[in-house]
């Protein structure tokens, strides 16, 4: 009887101990996940302010295809991400996960919220500036939210495809996607400035750099009890 007790106080114990270190691994993973949303959106608000560059690979697609066909610009976003999220679904079996949808509405909310807050700039220098420095947060916000494991975006769900389908590297996967959608908006009559051609070959491998130190970091500050916590952020990602 007394052997009983101390087992099912042993089983307690543990499943307490268990629902801590899921609890402390969650907290850390939502943190990186919004952080890095937050950091894209701030990325993608500093682009805007320096415009005059040239848009993304996604822009020039998204307006070729307003100027072809009407509706609206944020319209096709939309269209182009479901049809995108969709379609990724039907490859790989499986239905996309919470942060996927998250992502198609928080990063919209930041960057409604740096684009009020930050000032427009008029002089030369400080778009430059502004374009250049969004170009970079923009790759880092995704190598921070991607090792969270919550879904990765529309976009970035077609990079993690190539990558996994075809054994890319993120900086080729992320460059030639870029330069694909770019290539189609282009003559269906977007505009492709300087700034989209840094775009297109910079993301890749400043997402590469990011992606590595990002789930380092995460990893450093998850770690709980090595051997417990690799099984148990294993069985919480593949929920």
């Amino acid at each position: 009887m007394n052997e009983e007790r101390h087992v099912h106080a042993w089983l307690s114990f543990s499943n307490g101990e268990r629902r801590d270190e899921v609890k402390k691994v969650n907290t850390w993973r939502l943190l990186f996940f919004f952080a890095g949303l937050m950091v894209i959106g701030l990325g993608i608000a500093l682009t805007v302010k320096g415009q005059r560059f040239g848009v993304g690979s996604w822009d020039v697609l998204h307006i070729g295809l307003y100027q072809q066909f009407g509706l609206s610009i944020g319209t096709w976003s939309e269209i182009i991400g479901i049809l995108i999220v969709t379609l990724s679904s039907i490859g790989i079996r499986r239905w996309p996960h919470i942060g996927t949808f998250l992502n198609m509405i928080v990063v919209g909310l930041f960057l409604d919220f740096f684009n009020w807050l930050l000032p427009d700039p008029h002089h030369f220098a400080f778009q430059l500036m502004d374009f250049i420095l969004g170009t970079i947060l923009i790759a880092i916000g995704c190598g921070l939210y991607i090792p969270a494991h919550f879904g990765a975006g529309p976009r970035d769900t077609v990079m993690l495809l190539l990558v996994e389908k075809l054994d890319w590297s993120i900086t080729s996967a992320r460059t030639f996607m870029e330069f694909t959608v770019a290539v189609v908006g282009y003559f269906l009559g977007g505009p492709v400035g300087i700034g989209t051609v840094v775009m297109v070959f910079a993301l890749g491998p400043i997402i590469q750099v990011a992606l590595r130190y990002s789930e380092k970091a995460l990893k450093k500050c998850m770690k709980i009890d090595d051997g417990k916590n690799k099984q148990v952020e294993k069985e919480i990602i593949e929920q």
